[in-house]
């Protein structure tokens, strides 16, 4: 789906409901079957009270996980700050960011979470519906689930659940800090999620594409990079 083609502008909740509920129904949770070469982190920096999004992705070799190429935009959104539908807000924002990039990455992990959500649609989930990519969620916070806290050490994980039912992990990135929480998006399993965040897990409580997103899109905001598609000079092996 095209951006351009996306308008939530005067959703009601009851049809932004209805929306979640056939994006849901779209998704697949089954292993992945290709190598991942590539690895984007998607985040959104933005005021509560305002309608200004800055957006960014940041593509990273997925072995070393360097940088190789980024995609910001600035936009705006008049859709309601209302929790559990946060990706009505971030989401076109997001698609634009993704439609201007010549490079695709294999897989996005998205700042937010997965089927970790009320519906079953995060905001991860929901941009990998709409685009057709593998997708995960990665959070800060938990929105729903239950779990038993793991260990302090590094790399200890425990099940988020609603019920009987798998939502994703609880991920300790880093000894002695809080936990991040890891769910799929689309296109891909439990079992995925959770090696590509523990892969991905460097020496911070962010695991690299979206502590990488998040650095970008702030200088973005900062005045400190410009909008547009921006492909590094050590990316041109891998694209």
């Amino acid at each position: 789906m095209n951006s351009k083609d996306l308008d939530y502008t005067n959703l009601t909740i009851s049809e932004a409901t209805v929306i979640q509920n056939k994006l849901r129904d779209s998704l697949t949770h089954v292993p992945l079957d290709k190598e991942i070469k590539t690895i984007a982190g998607a985040d959104i920096s933005l005021n509560r009270f305002s309608d200004v999004i800055y957006a960014g992705i940041v593509v990273l070799d997925f072995n070393t996980l360097k940088p190789l190429a980024y995609s910001l935009v600035k936009s705006k959104t008049s859709f309601p700050y209302v929790p559990g539908f946060l990706a009505f807000r971030e989401v076109p924002a997001l698609m634009e960011a993704y439609g201007q990039m010549l490079t695709k990455p294999d897989v996005i992990m998205v700042d937010g979470h997965g089927v970790a959500h009320p519906r079953r649609l995060g905001i991860a989930a929901h941009l990998g519906a709409l685009i057709d990519v593998p997708t995960l969620g990665c959070a800060k916070k938990k929105l729903y689930g239950n779990f038993e806290e793991p260990s302090i050490s590094k790399n200890s994980f425990s099940p988020l659940m609603s019920k009987d039912e798998l939502l994703g992990y609880v991920v300790r990135t880093k000894n002695k800090v809080k936990p991040v929480y890891i769910s799929p998006g689309n296109q891909l399993s439990m079992e995925d999620s959770l090696q590509i965040a523990l892969h991905c897990t460097r020496n911070y409580r962010l695991p690299e594409p979206t502590r990488k997103a998040h650095e970008f899109v702030n200088r973005f905001r900062t005045g400190q990079l410009k909008e547009g598609f921006f492909q590094l000079e050590e990316s041109q092996a891998l694209f």
